[in-house]
Protein backbone atom coordinates (compact mmCIF):
# COMPACT_ATOMS: atom_id res chain seq x y z
CA UNK A 1 0.00 0.00 0.00
CA UNK A 2 1.63 3.72 -1.04
CA UNK A 3 2.37 5.82 1.72
CA UNK A 4 0.06 8.71 2.07
CA UNK A 5 1.89 11.70 0.61
CA UNK A 6 0.26 14.36 3.56
CA UNK A 7 0.89 13.03 7.00
CA UNK A 8 0.52 14.62 10.25
CA UNK A 9 0.78 13.84 13.76
CA UNK A 10 0.78 15.28 17.39
CA UNK A 11 2.93 15.50 20.18
CA UNK A 12 0.43 14.14 22.70
CA UNK A 13 0.51 10.52 21.86
CA UNK A 14 0.86 7.75 24.61
CA UNK A 15 4.46 6.54 24.27
CA UNK A 16 5.26 2.51 24.88
CA UNK A 17 8.43 1.61 26.72
CA UNK A 18 11.77 1.78 24.44
CA UNK A 19 14.42 0.54 27.24
CA UNK A 20 17.62 2.05 27.04
CA UNK A 21 20.56 -0.36 26.84
CA UNK A 22 21.38 -1.51 30.17
CA UNK A 23 25.03 -1.59 29.93
CA UNK A 24 25.03 2.56 28.60
CA UNK A 25 22.79 3.52 31.70
CA UNK A 26 25.71 5.56 33.91
CA UNK A 27 23.02 6.74 37.04
CA UNK A 28 19.85 6.36 37.65
CA UNK A 29 16.96 4.51 36.30
CA UNK A 30 16.17 5.89 33.11
CA UNK A 31 12.99 4.99 31.61
CA UNK A 32 12.67 6.03 27.79
CA UNK A 33 9.36 5.73 25.77
CA UNK A 34 8.26 6.68 22.26
CA UNK A 35 5.76 6.55 19.45
CA UNK A 36 6.97 6.41 15.47
CA UNK A 37 5.38 9.41 14.11
CA UNK A 38 5.80 8.41 10.04
CA UNK A 39 8.65 5.83 8.29
CA UNK A 40 9.85 6.85 4.61
CA UNK A 41 8.51 4.75 1.66
CA UNK A 42 12.50 3.38 0.89
CA UNK A 43 12.76 3.39 5.13
CA UNK A 44 15.45 5.39 5.26
CA UNK A 45 14.43 7.75 7.37
CA UNK A 46 11.71 7.62 10.33
CA UNK A 47 9.96 10.38 12.63
CA UNK A 48 10.02 9.61 16.43
CA UNK A 49 8.74 10.96 19.61
CA UNK A 50 11.07 10.40 22.58
CA UNK A 51 10.70 10.65 25.93
CA UNK A 52 13.34 9.80 29.49
CA UNK A 53 12.82 10.64 32.92
CA UNK A 54 16.27 11.26 35.08
CA UNK A 55 19.51 9.59 34.65
CA UNK A 56 22.89 9.62 32.97
CA UNK A 57 23.46 7.33 30.55
CA UNK A 58 25.57 6.84 26.77
CA UNK A 59 23.89 6.97 24.23
CA UNK A 60 25.89 5.16 20.22
CA UNK A 61 24.52 6.32 16.94
CA UNK A 62 24.73 3.90 14.20
CA UNK A 63 22.22 6.31 11.97
CA UNK A 64 21.79 10.06 11.15
CA UNK A 65 19.94 11.04 14.22
CA UNK A 66 18.25 15.18 14.10
CA UNK A 67 16.17 16.28 17.47
CA UNK A 68 14.25 19.40 18.53
CA UNK A 69 13.98 19.04 22.24
CA UNK A 70 10.23 19.73 23.17
CA UNK A 71 10.17 19.67 27.03
CA UNK A 72 12.86 19.61 29.93
CA UNK A 73 16.33 19.58 29.69
CA UNK A 74 19.43 17.75 29.13
CA UNK A 75 23.06 18.37 29.35
CA UNK A 76 25.78 16.46 26.57
CA UNK A 77 28.96 15.40 26.86
CA UNK A 78 31.07 14.29 24.04
CA UNK A 79 34.65 13.91 23.51
CA UNK A 80 36.11 17.27 22.04
CA UNK A 81 33.18 18.96 23.46
CA UNK A 82 32.64 19.97 27.69
CA UNK A 83 29.43 19.54 29.00
CA UNK A 84 26.48 21.41 27.72
CA UNK A 85 23.28 22.05 28.65
CA UNK A 86 20.05 22.14 25.71
CA UNK A 87 16.62 23.03 26.62
CA UNK A 88 13.08 23.87 24.65
CA UNK A 89 13.63 24.71 21.10
CA UNK A 90 17.41 23.60 20.98
CA UNK A 91 17.84 21.00 17.74
CA UNK A 92 21.53 19.02 17.64
CA UNK A 93 22.54 16.35 15.17
CA UNK A 94 24.29 13.54 15.83
CA UNK A 95 25.93 11.78 12.80
CA UNK A 96 26.15 7.82 12.30
CA UNK A 97 29.34 6.84 14.85
CA UNK A 98 28.79 9.92 17.21
CA UNK A 99 28.71 8.80 21.10
CA UNK A 100 27.21 11.41 23.40
CA UNK A 101 26.73 11.15 27.58
CA UNK A 102 23.50 11.90 28.37
CA UNK A 103 22.21 13.69 31.10
CA UNK A 104 18.66 14.49 31.22
CA UNK A 105 17.67 16.57 34.03
CA UNK A 106 14.26 15.78 34.92
CA UNK A 107 12.52 14.78 32.31
CA UNK A 108 12.91 15.45 28.34
CA UNK A 109 11.09 14.96 25.40
CA UNK A 110 12.10 15.22 21.83
CA UNK A 111 11.17 14.67 17.95
CA UNK A 112 13.12 12.95 16.66
CA UNK A 113 14.45 12.13 12.59
CA UNK A 114 16.38 9.12 11.57
CA UNK A 115 18.13 9.23 8.38
CA UNK A 116 20.09 5.49 7.35
CA UNK A 117 23.29 6.77 5.63
CA UNK A 118 23.66 5.59 2.13
CA UNK A 119 27.96 4.70 1.05
CA UNK A 120 29.14 8.01 -1.13
CA UNK A 121 28.92 6.09 -4.55
CA UNK A 122 25.16 4.90 -3.60
CA UNK A 123 24.29 8.28 -2.57
CA UNK A 124 26.09 10.10 -5.44
CA UNK A 125 24.14 8.05 -7.71
CA UNK A 126 20.39 9.06 -5.56
CA UNK A 127 21.19 12.92 -6.17
CA UNK A 128 22.16 12.64 -9.77
CA UNK A 129 18.84 10.81 -10.46
CA UNK A 130 16.99 13.30 -8.88
CA UNK A 131 18.70 16.12 -10.55
CA UNK A 132 17.03 14.53 -13.48
CA UNK A 133 13.99 13.84 -12.28
CA UNK A 134 13.45 17.68 -11.65
CA UNK A 135 15.02 18.62 -14.45
CA UNK A 136 12.75 16.72 -16.56
CA UNK A 137 9.38 17.04 -14.60
CA UNK A 138 7.11 19.20 -15.23
CA UNK A 139 6.74 22.35 -13.17
CA UNK A 140 3.56 22.52 -11.13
Amino acid sequence: MPLALIETGHLNVDLKPSPIEPSWILEGNPEARSHVLSTSADGAATTVIWSCTEGKFNWYYDVDETIVIQEGSIVLESKGMPPKRYGVGDVIVFHNGAHAKWHVEGYVKKVAVFRQTSPFPLGLAVRAINKLKRTLAPVH
